[in-house]
């Protein structure tokens, strides 16, 4: 039988192969970047349920069919034994795409809810947790990198959380060494916008397991953030690029770290710098990257 599709449903398609492509290419260039995978890695994939892990998890399945170099995936899912966990979702959707998984029992969801006071936020205890918990089971798997589903807009709204309530310029890197120094951490969805992985979350139609502890929070200051960061990209897109691309060029000699750069030893060289004198030149803004305030 033949079936006719109609113009929008190609047009669906169209984006959604546009889309999948866009995942890959920005996926491939943190991986290419960093060095997140390397021959012979056994990368264990943090699947929550969320968008987020399942985009991740997708993603690096089709990136390994095609690597130039051989690498395992090994997903694994904490069942934290909250109220009404789902605990059959991903072991069936796991099984039918044929990805070797581990599920973990732990009821850090008792102890959160515990020792938290009332009011106050979850996400700290609850992360620590199972942060503790995924590295143990890594060691246990002989897992080289421990892959987590974070993207582009996490790793900016953890910068300005720094910036305005620890007065220190951090964000989320790509690649770091876990808290106990044995384990490599990745974020292969550094250049990946949030909204593109709510996208392609419906597109695949992954069976999402939503988060009733720390996801239900009101008012907590991450999302307050993340909405400053979208009405930024609203009223002036490539702000959020802008951004993202200045975490990739830091200079020292123009901030006030004295750890970074020594200023107490800086001393008159002679020649002139590289470029000219620069100290009293304006911000340098070449082409527009955003509409003007």
């Amino acid at each position: 039988m033949h079936v006719i599709r109609r113009p929008e449903s190609r047009k669906r398609v169209t984006e959604q192969n546009k889309l999948a492509k866009r995942l890959r290419r920005q996926v491939g260039a943190a991986i290419a970047d960093f060095k997140l995978i390397e021959a012979g890695d056994r990368v264990m994939v943090c699947l929550s349920g969320g968008k987020d892990s399942y985009g991740l998890l997708d993603t690096l399945l089709a990136l390994r069919a095609k690597a130039p170099v051989p690498f395992e995936l090994i997903a694994v899912n904490l069942d934290q034994k909250q109220p009404g966990f789902p605990d059959n979702v991903l072991p069936e959707y796991l099984a039918a795409r044929r990805v070797a998984y581990r599920i973990v029992e732990q009821d850090t969801y008792s102890v959160v809810k515990r020792v938290v006071p009332q009011g106050k936020t979850l996400c700290g205890l609850c992360s620590r947790l199972r942060r503790g918990v995924l590295y143990r089971v890594a060691g246990e798997l002989g897992a080289t990198k421990i892959a987590l589903g974070h993207h582009r807009d996490d790793i900016l709204a953890t910068f300005f959380l720094n910036l305005f309530y620890t007065g220190k310029l951090k964000a989320m890197p790509a690649k770091l060494l876990s808290d106990d120094g044995r384990h490599v951490v990745i974020r292969p969805l550094a250049y990946v916008c949030e909204d593109d992985l709510a996208a392609y979350a419906e597109a695949r139609g992954f069976p999402i397991i939503p988060c009733s502890l720390c996801g239900s929070q009101a008012n907590l200051q991450r999302q307050v953030v993340g909405a400053m960061l979208r009405e930024w990209q609203k009223r002036h897109p490539g702000r959020i690029e802008s951004i993202l691309r200045a975490l990739s060029d830091v200079r020292p000699s123009h901030l006030l770290d004295r750890s970074l750069f020594d200023f107490a030893g800086l001393k008159p060289t002679g020649p002139p710098p590289s470029g000219g004198e620069r100290a009293f030149d304006a911000v340098e803004l070449g082409e527009p990257l955003f509409a003007e305030d």
